[in-house]
Protein backbone atom coordinates (compact mmCIF):
# COMPACT_ATOMS: atom_id res chain seq x y z
CA UNK A 1 0.00 0.00 0.00
CA UNK A 2 1.50 3.32 -1.06
CA UNK A 3 1.11 6.27 1.20
CA UNK A 4 1.57 9.76 -0.22
CA UNK A 5 2.81 12.53 1.98
CA UNK A 6 1.41 16.05 2.00
CA UNK A 7 4.57 17.20 0.21
CA UNK A 8 3.84 14.85 -2.70
CA UNK A 9 0.37 16.34 -2.99
CA UNK A 10 1.78 19.87 -2.98
CA UNK A 11 4.35 18.92 -5.63
CA UNK A 12 1.62 17.34 -7.77
CA UNK A 13 -0.60 20.41 -7.42
CA UNK A 14 2.33 22.70 -8.26
CA UNK A 15 3.17 20.71 -11.40
CA UNK A 16 -0.49 20.70 -12.48
CA UNK A 17 -0.90 24.46 -11.92
CA UNK A 18 2.39 25.12 -13.68
CA UNK A 19 1.36 23.01 -16.68
CA UNK A 20 -2.05 24.71 -16.86
CA UNK A 21 -0.47 28.17 -16.69
CA UNK A 22 1.92 27.21 -19.47
CA UNK A 23 -0.89 25.78 -21.61
CA UNK A 24 -3.08 28.83 -21.14
CA UNK A 25 -0.24 31.23 -21.86
CA UNK A 26 -1.75 33.73 -19.45
CA UNK A 27 1.32 34.79 -17.56
CA UNK A 28 4.36 34.23 -19.70
CA UNK A 29 4.01 34.99 -23.38
CA UNK A 30 7.33 35.32 -25.14
CA UNK A 31 5.80 35.90 -28.58
CA UNK A 32 6.44 39.63 -28.62
CA UNK A 33 8.46 41.50 -31.17
CA UNK A 34 11.26 43.90 -30.40
CA UNK A 35 10.11 47.52 -30.66
CA UNK A 36 12.02 49.96 -32.82
CA UNK A 37 14.66 51.73 -30.78
CA UNK A 38 14.57 54.59 -33.28
CA UNK A 39 10.96 55.59 -32.51
CA UNK A 40 10.23 58.29 -29.98
CA UNK A 41 6.90 59.44 -28.63
CA UNK A 42 5.91 62.86 -27.29
CA UNK A 43 4.21 63.27 -23.92
CA UNK A 44 0.57 63.27 -25.12
CA UNK A 45 1.19 60.10 -27.15
CA UNK A 46 2.86 58.42 -24.15
CA UNK A 47 -0.12 59.38 -21.98
CA UNK A 48 -2.61 57.89 -24.43
CA UNK A 49 -0.67 54.64 -24.81
CA UNK A 50 -0.11 54.25 -21.05
CA UNK A 51 -3.61 55.34 -20.02
CA UNK A 52 -2.44 58.16 -17.74
CA UNK A 53 -2.99 61.90 -17.50
CA UNK A 54 -0.45 64.46 -18.61
CA UNK A 55 -0.28 65.69 -15.01
CA UNK A 56 0.81 62.21 -13.87
CA UNK A 57 3.36 61.99 -16.69
CA UNK A 58 4.84 65.37 -15.79
CA UNK A 59 4.96 64.62 -12.06
CA UNK A 60 6.59 61.21 -12.58
CA UNK A 61 9.20 62.73 -14.89
CA UNK A 62 10.00 65.61 -12.51
CA UNK A 63 10.30 63.28 -9.50
CA UNK A 64 12.44 60.76 -11.40
CA UNK A 65 9.96 57.89 -11.22
CA UNK A 66 9.79 57.44 -15.01
CA UNK A 67 11.96 59.82 -17.01
CA UNK A 68 12.04 59.92 -20.80
CA UNK A 69 15.05 57.97 -22.04
CA UNK A 70 15.30 59.68 -25.43
CA UNK A 71 14.96 63.40 -24.73
CA UNK A 72 14.22 65.03 -21.37
CA UNK A 73 12.55 68.44 -21.13
CA UNK A 74 15.03 71.32 -21.01
CA UNK A 75 13.15 74.41 -19.96
CA UNK A 76 9.89 75.90 -21.09
CA UNK A 77 8.56 74.82 -24.46
CA UNK A 78 10.82 71.79 -24.91
CA UNK A 79 9.17 68.43 -25.57
CA UNK A 80 10.04 65.21 -23.79
CA UNK A 81 10.51 62.20 -26.02
CA UNK A 82 9.73 58.75 -24.59
CA UNK A 83 10.87 55.37 -25.86
CA UNK A 84 8.80 52.20 -26.02
CA UNK A 85 10.32 50.86 -22.80
CA UNK A 86 9.45 54.12 -20.98
CA UNK A 87 5.81 53.79 -22.01
CA UNK A 88 5.76 50.15 -20.95
CA UNK A 89 7.01 51.17 -17.49
CA UNK A 90 4.47 54.04 -17.35
CA UNK A 91 1.63 51.57 -17.95
CA UNK A 92 2.99 49.19 -15.29
CA UNK A 93 3.24 52.06 -12.78
CA UNK A 94 -0.38 52.98 -13.52
CA UNK A 95 -1.53 49.40 -12.97
CA UNK A 96 0.38 49.12 -9.68
CA UNK A 97 -1.05 52.43 -8.46
CA UNK A 98 -4.57 51.34 -9.40
CA UNK A 99 -4.03 48.17 -7.36
CA UNK A 100 -3.08 50.21 -4.29
CA UNK A 101 0.66 49.53 -4.21
CA UNK A 102 2.60 52.27 -2.40
CA UNK A 103 4.68 54.71 -4.40
CA UNK A 104 7.77 53.61 -2.46
CA UNK A 105 7.30 49.98 -3.56
CA UNK A 106 6.60 51.14 -7.13
CA UNK A 107 9.86 53.13 -7.16
CA UNK A 108 11.73 49.99 -6.09
CA UNK A 109 10.04 47.93 -8.82
CA UNK A 110 10.75 50.59 -11.48
CA UNK A 111 14.42 50.76 -10.49
CA UNK A 112 14.61 46.99 -10.81
CA UNK A 113 12.89 47.05 -14.23
CA UNK A 114 15.30 49.72 -15.49
CA UNK A 115 18.20 47.38 -14.79
CA UNK A 116 16.68 44.64 -16.95
CA UNK A 117 17.29 44.36 -20.67
CA UNK A 118 14.33 45.10 -22.93
CA UNK A 119 14.27 41.55 -24.28
CA UNK A 120 13.83 40.16 -20.73
CA UNK A 121 10.91 42.42 -19.77
CA UNK A 122 8.37 40.41 -21.77
CA UNK A 123 9.14 37.27 -19.73
CA UNK A 124 8.46 38.88 -16.35
CA UNK A 125 5.26 38.76 -14.34
CA UNK A 126 5.02 41.19 -11.44
CA UNK A 127 3.03 39.78 -8.53
CA UNK A 128 1.87 41.85 -5.60
CA UNK A 129 -0.08 41.54 -2.40
CA UNK A 130 -0.81 45.27 -2.43
CA UNK A 131 2.20 45.96 -0.20
CA UNK A 132 5.23 44.34 -1.84
CA UNK A 133 6.02 43.66 -5.48
CA UNK A 134 7.63 40.37 -6.54
CA UNK A 135 9.22 39.44 -9.86
CA UNK A 136 8.40 36.04 -11.32
CA UNK A 137 9.98 34.64 -14.47
CA UNK A 138 8.35 31.21 -14.47
CA UNK A 139 4.98 29.65 -13.73
CA UNK A 140 6.60 27.76 -10.82
CA UNK A 141 7.56 31.02 -9.12
CA UNK A 142 3.99 32.31 -9.49
CA UNK A 143 2.58 29.11 -7.99
CA UNK A 144 5.08 29.31 -5.09
CA UNK A 145 4.02 32.88 -4.32
CA UNK A 146 0.34 32.04 -4.48
CA UNK A 147 0.78 29.00 -2.25
CA UNK A 148 2.73 31.10 0.22
CA UNK A 149 -0.11 33.60 0.31
CA UNK A 150 2.02 36.51 -0.96
CA UNK A 151 0.54 37.04 -4.41
CA UNK A 152 -2.88 38.57 -4.81
CA UNK A 153 -2.68 39.90 -8.36
CA UNK A 154 -0.23 39.76 -11.21
CA UNK A 155 0.82 41.94 -14.12
CA UNK A 156 2.22 39.95 -17.03
CA UNK A 157 4.62 42.34 -18.74
CA UNK A 158 4.30 40.38 -21.98
CA UNK A 159 0.60 41.30 -22.09
CA UNK A 160 1.28 44.93 -21.20
CA UNK A 161 3.97 44.94 -23.91
CA UNK A 162 1.40 43.79 -26.49
CA UNK A 163 -1.15 46.38 -25.31
CA UNK A 164 1.37 49.23 -25.57
CA UNK A 165 2.56 47.98 -28.95
CA UNK A 166 -1.05 47.88 -30.20
CA UNK A 167 -1.77 51.39 -28.90
CA UNK A 168 1.38 52.87 -30.40
CA UNK A 169 0.66 51.35 -33.81
CA UNK A 170 -2.10 53.94 -34.27
CA UNK A 171 -0.31 56.90 -32.69
CA UNK A 172 2.27 59.32 -34.11
CA UNK A 173 5.96 58.59 -33.61
CA UNK A 174 9.09 60.61 -34.25
CA UNK A 175 12.52 59.58 -35.42
CA UNK A 176 14.56 59.34 -32.22
CA UNK A 177 17.88 58.72 -33.96
CA UNK A 178 19.14 62.34 -33.70
CA UNK A 179 18.73 62.16 -29.90
CA UNK A 180 20.30 58.75 -29.35
CA UNK A 181 23.96 58.46 -28.45
CA UNK A 182 25.83 57.00 -31.40
CA UNK A 183 27.04 53.48 -30.86
CA UNK A 184 30.77 52.99 -31.28
CA UNK A 185 31.82 51.14 -34.41
CA UNK A 186 33.73 47.86 -34.26
CA UNK A 187 36.94 49.72 -35.12
CA UNK A 188 36.40 52.11 -32.21
CA UNK A 189 35.73 49.22 -29.83
CA UNK A 190 38.82 47.36 -31.02
CA UNK A 191 40.93 50.50 -30.53
CA UNK A 192 39.57 50.93 -26.99
CA UNK A 193 40.36 47.31 -26.11
CA UNK A 194 43.90 47.60 -27.45
CA UNK A 195 44.41 50.85 -25.50
CA UNK A 196 43.26 49.14 -22.28
CA UNK A 197 45.55 46.17 -22.82
CA UNK A 198 48.61 48.27 -23.59
CA UNK A 199 47.82 51.10 -21.15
Amino acid sequence: MAVSSGEDKVDRERRLASRQAGEQGLLFDSAVGMPSEHAGYRGPTACTAAGITYRQLDYWARTGLVEPSIRPAHGSGSQRLYGFRDILVLKVVKRLLDAGVSLQQIRTAVTHLRDRGVEHLATITLMSDGVSVYECTSADEVVDLLQGGQGVFGIALGRVWQEVEGSLANLPAENAEPYLEPRPSRDELSARRRARKTG
